[in-house]
Parts: C-alpha cells; structure tokens; sequence
C-alpha cells in the first residue's frame, strides 16, 4: 500500500491503516460510488478506477476544472488509480481479468442487469473470486418493479416521502440543499456493508453480494415520521412537525438587518433560556397551547433587533442557536480549523493544491500521506500484484 520506506515508518510509529492489502475494483461513476471507495481509500485500500477508454467518468468534464479534471473528479478520487477498459468488447473485459480474479472489493453502480450482460455480474465473478464483496448501488435496487427505472437523488427523496415533509411559505415542496440519497442512502450504506462484508468473510471464507438502494436507505431518515404514522395514525403535514416548521423551537427567524437566526431550542430548559434572552411574556411561552402564535411572537422579537445584538445575547446563555452562514465563511470558522478538518490535500499535478473532501473517518484510520493526488485516465497498469503508489 506504501512505499517500502513510507510503510516501515508507518507501522514503527504503531500507525495500523485498517484496510492496507485491501483491493478494490471501481466501476462506479459521479458521486455515490466513487464517493464510498474514496472513503476505503482513505482507509488504507488500493482502489483502482475502471474507465471508459478516452473520457473516463463523465466527472471529469465537470465545472470548474483542476488540472486536467475537474475539482468534483479531483475530491472524490484523491489517492486512487485508473485504468481504462472497454466494457462492451471482449478484449476490454479480458483487459480486467487478472484484477476480477484478485480483488477483494467490487463496486458497481449501472442498472440492474448490465453487469450480468457484461459477463461481470457477481455471478461471473465469483465463479473466479469466491471471496469477492461485490457492491451493486443502484437508485431501486437490484429487484422490484421500479429496478430498471432511470432516476436520481431528487426522484428517490420524492418517492420515499422525504420531500413532502418541508415545504415554503407558499407550500410547494423545497428543494433539499444535500444530495442525501445519493449519499446517506447510496455512499455510506455501501461502505458499512462492505466492510461489515469483509468481517464476515473473514469468519467464513466467503464474499457476498451487497444490493445498495438508494431509495430504500431514505427510509432510514424518516424513522420519526414513520413511527408517528404508523402507530398513532399521525402522518406528518408538510412543514406543520417539530422539525419541519411547525415548532417555534426549531425554525428559522430574520434578524433587523436581513441575517438568519436558526434556533432549535427543543428542550424545555434551552426553551427557556431562549425565551429569557428574548424577554419574552409568560403567556406567549406555551408553545404547546398554541405553537403558531409563540412562533410569531418569537419572529416579532428578534426582528426588532440586528444579528450582532442576538448574537451578544445568545452567547451568554445555553440557547442552541446559530446564525445562517455560507460555505466560505464555515470553512474559516475556527473550530473546525482547530479541528483540522481541512489539513489534508488533493493536489492537481502541477503544485496546486485544495483542502481534501472531509471524510467520516477517525483520525487514526486514515492513511498518513496529508498530500495526493488523483489519477491520470488510464495511469496505472491492469495488475492488480503491482503496487499501488
């Protein structure tokens, strides 16, 4: 996974890159896929990025560019490599096989079925590979009515429910500000499943087929609306529950001067120290009597008043409250740089260099180089014995 001096320095520093000797075969495009072997990357693994031969993931066409690719190309595939290969001929699947037959990680992301008519669907390839943890991620899985169906993040956050709990001040449905279909339901699943895959098969010797839905895993964020629903008969109204508008304890009120305050004061004590700083009366507190008429009064107050005064008022007491900022202002903010969040680097190939993607990773599992790069379209030889840096 190292070079020779690099590894030896590593593991006399009692470092242990949790999945170093780990190999993983990408085919995978765009954000979910690539996204995950990112994560297994960062983690130790050698992934090796299938491409289409002459224009690779349609990524790295994208806007804005960084170096030869495009700056999504470049974060998402940070310390990979790439060997191009056309699928649809034999000689490009040929091109593979001595990687097919040694990887211990498959990830795929194409519809149901194109695989098994490329000859490289788990089947194909654990007849070679018993071993193989093969991750299929797809938008409806890999069974059911709407398997084939062509869709993305929007389409599965639609059909699982989630859109319809927010919606604006004129009710139409808002357009969520994260892609979390493709990630909370396509990239992290998948990387749960593969490494818990890999524990199994440690235990057993065998690998397994994983079938990641997309829309299946928005379920998972919705186990409040869920649990009202189905056992008090209490179906969420767009933007009318705790977390969707309907609560004075958890919204949004502008400020004198035009800033946001979200406040989430939940809790009855944080509640009361909210409403403490607001000097708000006794009687408008009962937010349970009548929610809307707390909201507005909540709304009236800070209105009278610009960010820095509640800023300066907040900050003395336990509120929960933070004001709306942009992602540049986030990433000067001195926590997180205390945090060392962006310390690690992506580079371009020519000197340039931007903070790497922030990964849910600990600290201590996370490869030690702070700098790299991302692969050239075809850079690396198809061998999956040589290695990988």
């Amino acid at each position: 996974m190292f070079r020779d001096g690099e590894a030896l320095a590593v593991r006399e520093r009692g470092v242990v890159i949790p999945l170093e000797g780990v190999t993983v075969l990408d085919f995978s495009t765009l954000l979910p896929g690539p996204l995950a072997t990112l994560i297994l990357a960062e983690a130790g693994a050698r992934v090796v990025k299938v491409e289409r031969p002459g224009r690779g993931d349609e990524m790295r066409s994208y806007e804005p560019g960084f170096g030869e690719s495009s700056v999504n190309f470049a974060l998402l595939n940070r310390g990979k490599e790439s060997v191009e290969a056309d699928l649809k001929t034999p000689e490009g699947r040929e091109h593979l096989r001595p990687m097919v037959e040694e990887a211990d990680v498959i990830v795929e992301q194409f519809r149901p079925g194109v695989m098994d008519r490329l000859g490289l669907g788990y089947a194909d390839v654990s007849a070679v590979n018993p071993g193989v943890v093969y991750c299929s991620i797809s938008g409806y899985g890999q069974t059911g009515p709407r398997a084939p169906v062509a869709a993305h993040d929007l389409n599965y956050v639609t059909e699982a429910g989630l859109l319809g709990l927010v919606s604006g001040a004129d009710g139409a449905p808002v357009l969520p500000p994260a892609l979390l279909a493709d990630i909370g339901g396509g990239t992290y699943p998948a990387v749960m499943n593969i490494l818990l895959a890999l524990l199994s098969r440690e235990k057993t010797g065998r690998g397994a087929h994983l079938d990641v839905s997309m829309s299946d895993n928005v379920f998972t964020f919705l186990y409040w609306a869920l649990g009202n629903g189905t056992a008090a008969s209490e179906w969420p109204k767009p933007g009318g529950e705790l977390v969707t508008g309907g609560s004075p304890r958890y919204n949004l009120y502008r400020t004198a001067d035009g800033e946001y305050v979200a406040a989430a004061p939940l809790e009855q004590r944080f509640w009361q120290n909210f409403c403490d700083a607001l000097e708000l009366e006794e009687d408008l507190r009962d937010d349970a009597e009548d929610p809307e008429r707390a909201r507005a009064a909540v709304a009236e107050r800070i209105a009278r008043h610009p960010a820095g005064y509640w800023r300066e008022r907040f900050g003395e007491r336990d509120v929960c409250c933070s004001f709306v900022r942009g992602v540049e202002e986030a990433l000067r903010d001195e926590h997180f740089v205390a945090r060392g969040l962006f310390e690690r680097e992506v580079e371009d190939g020519e000197g340039r260099a931007i903070p790497a993607l922030p990964l849910p990773l600990a600290p201590g599992f996370l490869r030690p180089e702070k700098r790299l790069g991302y692969p050239a379209l075809g850079s690396s030889d198809p061998s999956i014995k040589e290695g990988a840096r």
